[in-house]
């Protein structure tokens, strides 16, 4: 073998062993998932000049606002639900727990209820009290909106008397199968349906 021929082979061995142990070496850092690698980027500059960035001319921005938040409690059994938000508070009570079967005349577990919900309405301040009694589809439409209206009247009576107080405006509507929570297709949904809703703003005056 020429001294050139000798010269160039030891070259490319010593490259093949370089290249052998860069390799090995590389296999023993641990692993890291794509793209979490850290990388260096540059920080990103605003160009406060850019008209994409200003209103046009003429324009202003919207006052501001709170959100709505509500806020729902139900009772297990579902027989009471609370609903507060930012300005109203509202319970909704079933039919069941307040009257008999197809009837307005008030049980003997509605007037303590009803009364608990005068006592937030004084706690509220609230001068304006809606009282809405609702029914689910069964029967004619004609009865449901009687109904609604007969039960909601049972519960401003009870209420009137509780709060007992002049300043107090009741709005009383019976709106019968309109406006149900739940569906009509069984009777545990239609049962939601069957209730009486008292509104009322939060802490007016």
């Amino acid at each position: 073998m020429t001294p050139t021929r000798l010269a160039l082979s030891l070259t490319l061995t010593a490259t093949t062993l370089l290249l052998a142990t860069t390799t090995a070496q590389a296999d023993d850092t641990p692993s890291v998932p794509p793209g979490t690698e850290p990388t260096a980027s540059a920080p990103v500059e605003v160009d406060g000049n850019d008209p994409d960035l200003k209103l046009p001319e003429g324009a202003t921005l919207a006052e501001p606002k709170v959100l709505d938040i509500k806020q729902v409690v139900e009772e297990q059994s579902g027989d009471e639900r609370r609903e507060d938000t930012n300005a109203d508070v509202k319970f909704a009570l079933q039919a069941e727990v307040l009257f008999g079967k197809d009837s307005a005349k008030l049980g003997p577990e509605a007037t303590s209820r009803i009364n608990a919900i005068a006592e937030e309405i004084k706690a509220q301040n609230a001068t304006k009290v809606r009282v809405f009694g609702f029914t689910d589809n069964l029967g004619s439409s004609a009865h449901g909106d009687v109904l609604s209206k007969q039960r909601a009247n049972a519960v401003h009576d009870i209420l009137d008397d509780a709060l007992d107080q002049a300043g107090i405006t009741f709005e009383v509507r019976g709106y019968g199968e309109q406006y149900p929570i739940a569906s009509n297709a069984t009777e545990a949904s239609r049962k939601k349906n069957r209730r009486v809703e008292i509104s009322f703003p939060r802490g007016e005056g």
